[in-house]
């Protein structure tokens, strides 16, 4: 069973390595484009915390680039939930059709479970933290903005 993709592996590498897109190179090969274009919003969203810690707070491309690098971890974590509640039978059809419907690899055990709660649990800060980073920036420059309208021009 050595060419057998096992359900467990692709959910920690869609955990640990989603946003480069590791979980998709193990399933569909290296010639997945999809898998290609994981890195790119991961890679903006690192260059924004790197702005962040640069130029401070105020720096308006961050506030952009910041919620890329959360919706990448958060749509990993979400493709690591879905492999892990994937049937065995619906996963060996669709990743391993050489083997038998109930052939152990799409198995699910108790490390699968773990990985999912802990999906979960990432994916959530993760989205739940961009979200709130971009919103919060957003608002602070239009409160910013409006005390600029609100201020007597000096003549």
């Amino acid at each position: 069973m050595s060419g057998a993709k096992h359900k467990t592996l692709a959910v920690g590498l869609a955990l640990l390595g989603g946003s480069l897109g590791l979980h998709r190179f193990y399933l569909r090969g290296l010639g997945d484009w999809v898998g290609w274009l994981h890195p790119v919003p991961a890679a903006l969203g690192w260059w924004g915390v790197d702005r962040v810690l640069t130029y401070g707070q105020d720096d308006k491309l961050s506030w952009v680039l910041i919620p890329l690098l959360g919706a990448s971890v958060a749509a990993s974590c979400l493709m690591a939930i879905i492999y892990a509640l994937t049937e065995k039978e619906k996963w060996n059809q669709q990743f391993n059709p050489t083997l038998p419907a109930d052939a152990s690899a799409g198995s699910t055990n108790w490390l699968t479970i773990g990985a999912l709660v802990f999906a979960l649990l990432l994916g959530t800060i993760a989205f739940m933290g961009s979200l709130a980073f971009g919103v919060q920036r957003y608002f602070e420059y239009q409160i910013e903005e409006a005390r600029k309208i609100s201020q007597p021009a000096d003549d």
